[in-house]
């Protein structure tokens, strides 16, 4: 126990000692990105002591020290918990982000600010593993702003472009409707627990829903769930590596690792389970037919990622908390892999995006060819790749549980569709002739750009098998079932690649036609930017300047002074006045006036 602790001490001070460097004369440093990289790594390599010890007896452990704050009776204390999910996720998240690291330095090498680009991604991390670490609510409130500060620093980078800013500010604004939720959810707790310990929630709360809904709103901003989700393919505008920390391993798994810590309170309500089952079936399917259309081969990668955050939460509205988390971890290898073999892509062709200008890179560029086929092969769940470990048995457990039939038809049409923009990636970038200019030169042996990516494509590989293994299961599985089910994932995504490799070479003899409105709600993302982004502000807008127009100018400065004076007196001068045409009150007004005039004189 002692070891482990040490050990737990020991990466907290590795990945604390660069950000101390950062804070001494860090930008003339020309080391500082060598530097975190080997932190990261040697992180990586300890944090294997408290896997093995907790794979071999099993041992959790919890720090609790340096009490904080008192708050009336609540103490708030620097607690630190190392379970199941925090000794799994912290060396899956330093082997993605040592990679990325050390991808970055290659990727953004003549980046005048190279070095605060680093420190960024570094301090993302970290506050990744305060959230996942958090025995309490406040430190993982801490965690979870700090990822979504980090995440609009790092998406707007390059502030000089003004879709960088508009996506920054997306991912911030989305991800502050998320936070209303769970400061909800912290006040509630605070309110009927009186405590943020989880181990007090979890013992002490009730079942009411308020609290749970709001844990997911929160889990909805941050994993890009239906509704919230625009953001998350906004946030390509940012530098590939941020794409591939961002998608893999920190931001947008922190949701469904919110749900998956607060799962004992979840698990026995069934309005909560249901929610999330629909919320993520429609996520899944939607993401997967945007992505259909999408020629921005990051953008296509983005929305795989929101699909498969999906399935995540598909898989918790199953009450399969430990099979999420398996899914998080196997996703985070092959998701950083296909960032980055598509940065390298970009890089090669002169910062080209577009999956229509490239073509037969198979044979210019092998290595990140190859490592592209098997992470988009490890994405649609080929056997025995490091997907399949998880997303099989995601299909299995929705085809042998009482589910909602609805969500698990669409989840498995998603699944499909997982295959055919796989399947699509494949065919445009590495098939077919060369459609770039024939001047670009071409050269991937750079050990910065090699290294990474063959570390992530034996990830892609093994890691799979080797984490699936370890996890105990939770629930009695069901020893029997008929093959169709047993081969169900395999069978749909088969039959996805095939339509779509025909489809694809359909595509080299048809002629241009009009836009099908199918085809056009997969290109317009489902009218939902348009929708949100455009229709509710402009409409906003002008009701509130008619309204505005009509109440203050028309009502009070035209109608109340103006138009009721002008009135009145006209009313006045109808009712008093003596002028009828008649010649005995014409006389008759003389005649007071004669009667008048001596009486004032008089007087």
């Amino acid at each position: 126990m002692n070891a482990i602790t040490s050990s737990i001490f020991l990466i907290l001070a590795l990945l604390a000692f660069p950000m101390a460097i950062s804070f001494t004369n860090m930008e003339k440093n020309t080391n500082f990105p060598n530097y975190v990289t080997s932190c990261i790594k040697y992180a990586f390599f300890i944090s294997l002591i408290p896997l093995s010890s907790f794979f071999n007896s099993g041992a959790e452990i919890m720090i609790t020290n340096w009490q904080w704050i008192t708050i009336g009776s609540i103490k708030l204390s620097l607690s630190l918990k190392f379970d199941f999910f925090s000794i799994i996720f912290l060396p899956v998240a330093l082997f993605v982000t040592w990679s990325i690291m050390e991808f970055s330095t290659w990727y953004m090498h003549s980046d005048p600010n190279l070095n605060r680009f680093i420190k960024y991604l570094l301090t993302f991390l970290i506050t990744m593993i305060i959230l996942t670490t958090a025995n309490n609510m406040f430190q993982l409130f801490i965690g979870w702003e700090g990822v979504g500060i980090m995440s609009f620093l790092l998406i707007g980078w390059w502030y000089g472009r003004a879709d960088a800013n508009t996506a920054a500010l997306q991912a911030i604004l989305y991800n502050r409707i998320g936070d209303i939720g769970l400061i909800l959810s912290m006040a509630w707790f605070c309110t009927k627990t009186n405590s943020w310990e989880l181990q007090q929630i979890f013992m002490m709360s009730d079942s009411n829903i308020i609290p749970l809904m709001g844990l997911l709103l929160a889990a909805t901003g941050k994993s890009a769930q239906f509704g919230l989700h625009p953001w998350l393919p906004s946030a390509m505008e940012g530098p590939t590596p941020v794409s591939a920390l961002l998608h893999s391993s920190t931001m947008v798994v922190a949701g469904v690792f919110l749900l998956i810590r607060f799962h004992p309170l979840i698990s026995n309500n069934s309005t909560m389970l249901t929610s999330m089952l629909c919320l993520g079936a429609m996520t899944t399917l939607f993401t997967a037919i945007c992505a259909l259309t999408q020629n921005d081969i990051k953008k296509i990668v983005a929305f795989s990622t929101s699909s498969q955050l999906g399935l995540m939460m598909v898989t918790l509205g199953i009450n399969q908390p430990h099979l999420a988390f398996l899914h998080i971890c196997t996703h985070a290898f092959f998701k950083a892999m296909l960032f980055m073999c598509a940065g390298s892509i970009i890089h090669s062709l002169n910062d080209e995006q577009d999956i229509r200008k490239m073509g037969g890179l198979a044979k210019t560029m092998p290595f990140t060819s190859s490592c592209l086929m098997i992470g988009s092969l490890a994405l649609t769940g080929v056997p025995f790749l490091t997907g399949f470990y998880s997303k099989d048995l995601i299909i299995e457990t929705a085809n042998t549980c009482y589910t909602n039939a609805w969500a698990l038809s669409i989840t498995l049409m998603a699944t499909s569709m997982t295959a055919v923009y796989s399947m699509r990636i494949i065919y445009f970038v590495l098939m077919t002739n060369p459609r770039f200019p024939p001047t670009i030169i071409i050269n991937e042996n750079n050990p910065l750009l090699i290294n990474p990516i063959k570390r992530l494509a034996l990830g892609s590989i093994m890691a799979g098998f080797l984490i699936s293994y370890n996890i105990p299961p939770t629930t009695v599985q069901v020893m029997t079932m008929p093959w169709y089910l047993k081969m169900t994932a395999l069978i749909i995504t088969l039959a996805g690649f095939t339509i779509a490799l025909d489809l694809n070479n359909f595509t080299n003899n048809l002629s241009a036609t009009k836009p099908s409105p199918t085809n056009s709600f997969s290109t317009s993302l489902g009218y939902f930017p348009t929708i949100v982004h455009r229709l509710v502000p402009l409409k906003t807008l002008s009701t509130s300047f008619k309204t505005a127009l009509t109440t203050l100018d028309l009502i009070w400065l035209e109608k109340a002074i103006p138009k009721v004076t002008s009135t009145m007196h006209t009313l006045v001068s109808a009712t008093l006045s003596n002028q009828k045409g008649m010649v005995k009150l014409y006389f008759l007004s003389f005649l007071i006036s004669l009667i008048c005039m001596p009486i004032i004189l008089l007087i």
